[in-house]
């Protein structure tokens, strides 16, 4: 990796660790301030609903823009809106402030990552697209894992909103970050096509390459299986390990650690393997399917805890073979609108996990719901490649 490169991961681990921060803040000082669950409820809602939302646009917008401006905006107006809300909440204090600093911070971060996305096919020419995807989910997972344990201990430290100045901070550096990229690397971009469909137009066309392509539609319930899992697994691990096997939260935090650590070694693998995406994608989900169905014997803590870092540690192999297949099967021109509509359908079943377990759990042993769950992917899995077998493996092959 190139030193002008490198300034483009680090912008991807400044920017993820500033928004997970965020993530992570905005409940509990909503919380704190209210007293009220139904408040930190409602701030959780708006921050991951927009985000989920907001994708089929974000990815109409990167067909029709530079992707690096685009990006770049997206990092400033996440700073403006952080300072923006600090002063407003100072002149006039109520929560509302922070539950709209969540929901707009979370349009502008589906933005930005919408906007990587399409920095990774387009900027860095012969690179092996596997092993420039391994590295951000890599940088992305760092961010990810950083995010909440430098904001707890910033909370113990200084004012929240002294924390929020921080996380404006993290944003503005990880825009010069980009910035450097931009002087080092001198990306050549294709040129945005300012006449590019957008609104329904372009949602028709992405949905024209889903019903073309037969590896889009595949790719699609696979990963509905996969976040399936990966949901009803989050929802319920805190119950299962502090509940069920009636382990302390020192044992739940090392195990979310070491769910980290395993991602962070399979994204290194993944970076160095020469073995084709198709088989990386392959080997995820049967390993994921594997560690759901090792999970969901709850009373044996070995047992749940070696298939909780299974589906942890590979659900980004997965990604990273799902986004190499996008890139081969939709076209250039259409890559943005059409890959916002299928990470929206993607991660659709992932708060619908938490939703499950919710209607279920008066009914049914947790044990039990993941034991449902695991089953269906495995049924999804088999019938999907059964049924596009003749379609889907020839073009996952092409690597």
């Amino acid at each position: 990796m190139t030193s002008s490169n490198r300034h483009f991961f680090v912008s991807l681990l400044l920017s993820r660790l500033a928004d997970q921060m965020l993530l992570f803040l905005v409940p509990l000082v909503i919380y704190r301030l209210t007293g009220s669950v139904a408040w930190s409820g409602l701030a959780f809602f708006f921050e991951t609903l927009p985000r989920f939302l907001a994708f089929p646009l974000c990815g109409q917008l990167c067909d029709r823009h530079r992707n690096d401006r685009l990006l770049r905006s997206s990092q400033r107006w996440r700073m403006a809106t952080c300072i923006a809300a600090i002063l407003g909440y100072l002149a006039a204090p109520h929560v509302a402030w922070l539950i709209g600093l969540s929901a707009l911070v979370g349009v502008l971060s589906t933005q930005g990552v919408m906007a990587r996305e399409m920095l990774l096919v387009q900027a860095f020419g012969a690179t092996r697209y596997e092993r420039l995807v391994s590295h951000a989910q890599l940088f992305d997972q760092v961010g990810t894992v950083l995010g909440p344990l430098v904001a707890a201990a910033l909370l113990a430290r200084l004012e929240w909103e002294a924390v929020v100045v921080v996380i404006a901070l993290g944003f503005a550096l990880s825009d010069f970050a980009v910035w450097r990229w931009q002087r080092g690397a001198r990306p050549e971009l294709p040129m945005p096509r300012s006449d590019s469909p957008n609104g329904y137009r372009a949602l028709l066309i992405a949905g024209r390459h889903l019903r073309t392509s037969p590896a889009l539609p595949a790719s699609i319930g696979l990963a509905m299986a996969v976040n399936l899992l990966l949901g009803t697994l989050l929802a319920t691990a805190p119950a299962i390990v502090t509940g069920v096997q009636n382990h302390g939260e020192i044992y739940y935090g090392v195990l979310q650690a070491g769910g980290a650590l395993a991602t962070i070694l399979v994204l290194l693998f993944t970076a160095r393997s020469l073995i084709p995406a198709d088989r990386l994608g392959l080997l995820a989900y049967a390993a994921m399917a594997l560690g759901g169905l090792m999970a969901s014997v709850t009373a044996i803590s070995p047992l749940y805890a070696i298939g909780f870092l299974l589906v942890i540690g590979f659900d980004k192999m997965f990604s990273v073979s799902i986004r190499s297949l996008r890139r081969r099967v939709i076209p250039s021109e259409d890559f943005g609108k059409t890959t916002g509509l299928v990470v929206m359908l993607n991660n659709f079943t992932q708060p619908l996990g938490g939703l499950l377990v919710s209607a279920t759990a008066g009914f049914l042993a947790t044990g039990s719901i993941l034991l449902g769950v695991a089953l269906v992917m495995v049924v999804t899995g088999v019938f999907i490649l059964w049924c596009y077998r003749d379609h889907v493996l020839p073009s996952l092959g092409q690597c």
